[in-house]
């Protein structure tokens, strides 16, 4: 009866160590890459080669990294919002290790470049297979802890992880349907334009629900708890809900601008991109908002920092977005750095930084720590960070729009103004800088995990007594 009376946070402490290392792994794959492009002879071997290194890199803080913070953030919010042990015995035992098996795969099939060649979906059908069978156990484990809730409330975080379940559950059974030739190759069920459509249909709702919806869930939590505030309006958050899950699922068609999708389809996904504005910002309103009456916490508290500014970088990687898909803007950016630098605002801002927030959060928590090992080093953390993000996005914007203003250069004649390497040798400098704003990111990343084992070391892991009666949120 002991572990029933008890939150399960066994699967929960492994999620948030593994959320650390496969950050490390990550980010240190993507230093090598930025590196790769400035000095080509780094491409050591085939499997070391940019080709088959880059979908490992974003296959390792996506779903690694990203992915381990959700399982280990939406486990722990939903035990703590519903009163309730996690359910399913094994079950959230099996997620974890289905989910490093998933990851490791990935880290050896990649490099041999064994890849379906679909953006954020390279991975071979049997590991595809092996994706649904975890996924499909973590959304049993989720909605069954729900379901067994001791209290009448479902918290509105949990409405944002229920959905990121739901809809990754559906764009990767429809995105990966192939036809297996041997094992380790397949084709797509799709052809042509159709396929193009499935993929940027789930590959922009990867970041509408894996990369937004999941992290909003952290951020309804973690904000509210690290602040001491409850959430600004909580009306707005269930507005921002059911307009944010309804707007995402039109936009992916901005990805095919100027290509064989007919320009309905095109313009279709540029007028949802344009709302999506409104829940997305009417979120980050929120958020920020619940720090009224608390702001004086902001210069003291490094942890209140990383939510903040995950929520600014939000903020701003949900207006680029909109504007990035209108077609004129499109036009220029469209194949440039300028996208790099977009996607890396959200990943590295907005991901990356509520991510860390609440593991800095939880950690001490799982291990019966009132705080970090050093606070300070919080500090230095959130400082390296942040410049490194500035530093990687600004280059990447301006290489990104010369490069888009010199392929679109024409001499009075006709003729191109700049050969296709002259805007290469040009873009040189900003890859330096991108490779140093990389280099500050990933040294963060380095800084967390030796303040994490300095604060688990030694440390008994921690138990939670669930409420016998249902009071306020945990």
């Amino acid at each position: 009866m002991q572990s029933q009376s008890t939150y399960n946070y066994t699967v929960v402490r492994q999620f948030a160590i593994m959320t650390v290392v496969w950050g490390i792994v990550g980010m240190l794959v993507g230093v090598l890459i930025a590196a790769q492009l400035i000095w080509p002879e780094l491409n050591l071997a085939p499997w070391l080669s940019y080709g088959r290194l880059r979908p490992l890199h974003t296959n390792a803080v996506i779903f690694a990294f990203g992915g381990s913070a959700l399982f280990a953030t939406s486990y722990y919010v939903v035990q703590r919002t519903c009163h309730a042990r996690l359910f399913g015995g094994v079950l959230p035992a099996v997620t974890f290790w289905g989910w490093q098996l998933v990851i490791l795969l990935a880290a050896v099939t990649l490099p041999l470049g064994m890849t379906s060649g679909k953006e954020y979906a390279e991975l071979e059908w049997p590991i595809d297979l092996l994706i649904t069978v975890v996924w499909v156990s973590y959304a049993i484990v989720f909605f069954g802890t729900v379901f067994k809730r001791k209290t009448p409330h479902i918290y509105v975080a949990n409405w944002f992880f229920g959905a990121f379940i739901l809809t990754v559950a559906v764009l990767h059974l429809v995105n990966s349907a192939a036809i297996p030739v041997s094992l380790t190759k397949s084709y797509s069920a799709y052809a042509g334009v159709q396929d193009a459509m499935v993929q940027w249909w789930y590959g922009h709702n990867a970041v509408g629900f894996f990369l937004t919806a999941g992290f909003l869930g952290m951020m309804y939590y973690f904000i509210p708890k690290q602040a001491g505030r409850p959430v600004y309006s909580y009306r707005l958050s269930v507005v921002h809900f059911w307009a944010l899950v309804f707007t995402y699922m039109w936009a992916g068609p901005h990805h095919l601008h100027y290509t064989a999708l007919p320009d309905w389809a095109q313009s279709i996904g540029m007028i949802f991109s344009l709302v999506l504005l409104a829940p997305s910002w009417g979120g980050m309103i929120n958020g920020i908002m619940t720090l009224s009456g608390a702001w004086h916490k902001l210069r003291t508290d490094p942890i209140l920092k990383f939510l903040v500014v995950s929520l600014s970088f939000y903020g701003m990687s949900t207006f680029e977005g909109p504007m990035m898909s209108i077609k004129t803007v499109n036009a220029l950016s469209h194949y440039t750095d300028w996208t790099v630098g977009h996607v890396h605002s959200g990943a590295l801002g907005w991901v990356g930084m509520v991510s860390v927030g609440s593991l800095y959060y939880l950690i001490p928590r799982l291990f019966g720590r009132t705080e970090m090992h050093s606070m300070k080093l919080v500090t230095l953390h959130f400082w390296v960070a942040t410049i490194g993000i500035v530093l990687y996005i600004a280059a990447m914007w301006i290489a990104g729009v010369m490069q888009g203003l010199m392929w679109r250069a024409v001499n009075p004649d006709g003729t191109l103004t700049y050969a296709f390497v002259e805007s290469v040798k040009a873009t040189y400098p900003y890859y330096m800088v991108r490779l140093l704003g990389g280099t500050l990111y990933f040294s963060g990343m380095l800084i967390m995990a030796y303040n994490v084992f300095k604060t688990v070391a030694g440390q008994k892991p921690a138990e939670a007594v669930i409420p016998a009666v249902s009071g306020a949120h945990a």
